[in-house]
């Protein structure tokens, strides 16, 4: 028994987009290939949007799942599977779309209700499937509907809300339903329509004014208002001007209100009854006429000297019976200086203010426009400064004056002169600045300020001011004699001088160690100072350099210089006296010695060989003499005669026995006792000589 699954498909009867509320069959059939013709049992499964939802076991090739009503919930994309003995195979995916929703079904909680009230309403739509969307409207005569939407995700009703507002009499309410399916939105009808009875519960107010909406100012006013209502609780009557409540009144039918009349009580009225939601409302409108025409306040001048007269008078014109008063305004309250029409003080600079009159006619009072009286005190005589302090400036910085006058009413006028020429202007309250930026070094003008305000004195002028300008200190340099070296013991100049400089200037020395220490200073009204150090010693060397500074506050460094302190010539002098002395001594005390052993040593030799040696050394002296007496020369013979050198040298130890002698004709010149040694003199305890003299040694030659 071999079996093979061809296709499988799937079909929508009638169509794959039915009618909602029409039936529909979803058919899926097999194609089968068998081996012999045997009976095959078949698992058919149907999906909706992969969710199972039809399933049976039937050998033969169709297998149907009937839907007697369609809804649009019934849209999606439908699947069959088949399988059979261990096969299995799909059909491709039908889309079916089920067109239309189900009409819903509204209901109202109440099908009367007051004005001020609320109306509850309830939508259903049972056969369909959420997620769907609840529209509920609100119909009114002659008015475009109200709607309210709500989403409900996970319901197929919804509840809705509507007040009942004033004017309405009968309402109307309905709702529909909506979807969306595959990207597509669909709408049901539209429900029955459910309607309700609005009764008020009261009417709406009347509102009167007496004797009339038109009256004049002065005259009392009235108003009424009034309504009927059908039940006495919790009801309200406010009256109201242009949003300022006049009066209310609570669970009462009537509200009264008075008030004398004036202008500004010409306008809308509104008067307002409200219960619980419920509020209705009515218009009046009332016009005053006016009586009189506010004052006006005049003065015989607005400028004025203290001391001086001032006259104010209030008038109304074309009105001459009314109650004057004249008052001074103040921040806290108008101050009240006389009940009349006209008033005469003599001022002083605390008058300055601002002054209105009042006048009253009938209880109506009104006020006049302010008038602005100022009243001046004379400006003192002007100091002029320096905001600095002191009268100078530093060439190349700004200079900041101030002009200053002590008394004197406000506004001031200031005016600034460099010379005779006019600089700047500034009013202000009591001082004024002005800035100079031009400074020269040989400016010589002066500077002065004026200052007047509207006083009848007139200006003030203040006292000249001169200004020193102060150069600062440019390139110091620094020197000394003597110059590098300098020998111990010895003074020392050092000389600090400026290029250019305000005097006085301040200089200092300093020599740099670890730090720098200040060695020296002075306040010098020149351009250059001297330090004079005496006594100069090792401690002193090292490197110098000198600051300088004036009043600019500036301060100025010369390049450094290095002293050394070097040993004077007496010094080094009596060091090489006391190195080279013992040396002499030494070599002297060791020739002595040497000549001595000499002497001894060749007594017999020196006989043998007297007269040859005689003849030997008078040859050489004729043809060696040198006009150098600094120049030393001589010839030598070797005597080997080993039987005088045992006769002479027995007495010498192993040492000398071996040793050759060696005889040295020397030329010796005489000797100066006073001649230097390293620029040392040496004097040396020796004979005074006169010519040349022969001079026989004994040489004795080690072996080594």
């Amino acid at each position: 028994q071999v079996f093979t699954f061809n296709t499988v498909e799937i079909k929508v009867q009638p169509s794959v987009k039915v009618k909602n509320g029409d039936p529909m069959s979803i058919v899926c059939h097999a194609d089968v290939s068998k081996s012999t013709d045997f009976q095959l049992q078949m698992n058919f499964t149907i999906f909706k949007d992969g969710k199972l939802v039809f399933m049976t076991l039937s050998d033969k090739g169709d297998a149907q799942y009937e839907v007697s009503t369609a809804r649009s919930s019934d849209t999606g994309e439908y699947e069959c599977t088949v399988e059979a003995a261990g096969k299995t195979k799909s059909s491709n995916p039908v889309h079916v779309w089920v067109t239309g929703m189900t009409k819903p079904i509204l209901t109202a909680e109440k099908k009367e209700v007051l004005e001020g009230e609320v109306v509850n309403l309830r939508c259903d739509l049972p056969e369909e499937v959420p997620p769907l969307l609840f529209v509920f409207r609100k119909i009114k005569m002659n008015s475009t509907p109200k709607e309210k939407s709500v989403d409900e995700p996970h319901r197929n009703f919804s509840v809705a809300t509507f007040s009942v507002e004033e004017g309405d009499n009968i309402l109307q309410f309905d709702c529909y339903g909506g979807r969306n399916v595959k990207s597509r939105y669909e709408t049901s009808e539209h429900s029955n329509k459910t309607q309700v009875t609005v009764r008020e519960p009261f009417i709406k107010p009347t509102l009167n004014a007496k004797p009339s909406s038109n009256i004049t100012e002065g005259d009392r006013i009235q108003l009424e208002c009034s309504t009927v209502v059908a039940r006495m609780h919790n009801i309200e009557i406010i009256l109201q001007k242009n949003r300022t409540i006049l009066n209310s009144v609570r669970d009462e039918k009537l509200l009264k209100y008075s008030a004398v009349a004036s202008l500004e009580d010409s306008g809308e009225y509104l008067c307002k009854v409200e219960q619980g939601r419920a509020s209705k409302t009515t218009k009046l409108n009332v016009l005053v006429t006016e009586l009189f025409p506010p004052p006006v306040l005049s003065a015989s001048m607005s400028k004025l000297d203290e001391n001086k007269e001032l006259t104010l008078s209030c008038s109304i014109s074309g009105f001459r019976k009314a109650n004057f008063s004249i008052l001074r305004k103040s921040s806290n309250e108008d101050i009240w200086l006389k009940n009349s029409r006209n008033l005469t003080m003599k001022v002083n600079v605390n008058d300055t203010g601002s002054y209105i009159c009042k006048a009253e006619v009938k209880g109506i009072v009104k006020t006049s426009k302010p008038v602005r009286i100022n009243v001046y005190a004379p400006v003192s005589r002007p100091t002029l400064s320096v905001a600095s302090g002191l009268p100078e400036v530093v060439l190349g910085k700004p200079l900041w004056l101030i002009c200053r006058s002590a008394m004197g009413t406000p506004p001031i006028t200031f005016t600034f002169y460099k010379g005779n020429e006019f600089k700047k202007m500034v009013i202000n309250d009591t001082y004024a600045t002005f800035l100079d930026e031009n400074i020269r070094q040989n400016d010589k003008r002066g500077y002065r300020c004026d200052a007047r305000n509207n006083h009848s004195s007139g200006m003030k002028t203040s006292n000249i001011l001169n200004i020193t300008v102060i150069v600062p200190i440019r390139n110091a340099s620094l020197g000394s004699i003597p110059y590098g070296e300098v020998e111990d013991g010895s003074e020392t100049a050092f000389l600090c001088s400026v290029r250019e400089g305000s005097w006085p200037i301040h200089f200092r020395f300093f020599r740099k160690a670890d730090y720098d220490v200040l060695v020296y200073e002075k306040i010098e009204y020149a351009d250059r100072v001297m330090w004079r150090k005496e006594t100069m010693n090792s401690q002193d060397t090292g490197t110098y350099y000198c600051m300088a500074s004036n009043r600019a506050n500036v301060d100025v460094k010369s390049h450094p210089i290095t002293i050394s302190v070097i040993l004077a010539s007496w010094q080094k002098g009596v060091i090489a006296a006391f190195v080279l002395i013992p040396i002499a001594g030494a070599v002297t005390l060791a020739l002595w010695w040497f000549l001595c052993k000499k002497k001894k040593a060749k007594g017999p030799s020196m006989e043998m060989s007297g007269s040859a040696l005689a003849t030997n050394s008078a040859s050489e002296k004729l043809t060696r003499q040198h006009n150098d007496g600094d120049y030393y020369s001589g010839s030598g013979y070797i005597e080997d005669s080993e039987n005088h050198m045992k006769s002479t040298d027995e007495s010498k130890g192993p040492d000398l026995e071996s040793a050759e002698v060696e005889y040295t004709e020397v030329e010796v010149s005489a000797l100066d006792p006073h001649r230097e040694i390293d620029s040392v003199p040496i004097h040396f305890p020796a004979p005074v000589q006169k010519g040349t003299e022969t001079v026989y040694s004994e040489i004795r030659k080690a072996n080594n």
